[in-house]
């Protein structure tokens, strides 16, 4: 069976400065996705045009826009670049520019020219789940994201927030902590029961 090799990480995109090439349906999309999971994220667009959702949205988020076509120069001071044009050899230019200049990059719809993906995510107050289906397949990881908004429970913040004032009461040192925490949290988990017949 083939692995997904991605290594997961929750970044705070209201420290890094993001940079969206584009205006059409796909950056409205990807940016819709950005601010509903991070409202206070560092967004920045270029395109030389928008749709008029895409800049509705941009401003009431306050996202700088630049109507123009995309040029290097607008990698500055740049963290992260995700290129959503339908012009494939504007964002395979986006790719190599950002490659040049150490910048995460991501290609909408072209696995090869990302560094990253944005998958699918489940939030509920400070739990966040995140789903990647390796970029294979966004529709599955889109249903896998519906049943887990599904099953987790919408009263699992109060269990975190009981739990961090738990965890601050313990005694010990590290492992101590963790190994308190663990027997305390195991019942959380329900394995499935064997069938006795």
């Amino acid at each position: 069976m083939e692995r997904n090799e991605l290594y997961p990480v929750f970044l705070k995109v209201s420290n890094l400065n993001i940079l969206i090439v584009g205006g059409g349906n796909v950056a409205l999309e990807k940016l819709t996705f950005l601010l509903k999971s991070s409202p206070s994220a560092q967004v920045e667009m270029v395109s030389p045009f928008y749709r008029e959702e895409t800049i509705a949205l941009a401003t009431k988020f306050g996202i700088v826009m630049h109507l123009s076509d995309y040029n290097k120069s607008f990698l500055k001071s740049k963290h992260m670049v995700v290129a959503t044009t339908d012009k494939v050899e504007v964002n395979e230019q986006v790719y190599h520019d950002c490659r040049a200049e150490s910048i995460l990059v991501n290609v909408a719809d072209n696995p090869p020219f990302c560094d990253f993906y944005m998958g699918g995510i489940v939030t509920k107050g400070n739990v966040k789940v995140a789903i990647s289906t390796n970029g294979k397949s966004p529709t599955t990881a889109k249903r896998l994201r519906q049943f887990f908004e599904d099953v987790i429970p919408e009263n699992i913040d109060d269990l975190v927030k009981n739990l961090n004032e738990f965890r601050k009461t313990i005694k010990g040192d590290f492992e101590e902590k963790v190994e308190t925490l663990n027997e305390f949290t195991k019942g959380l988990v329900s394995k499935k029961d064997k069938d006795p017949n």
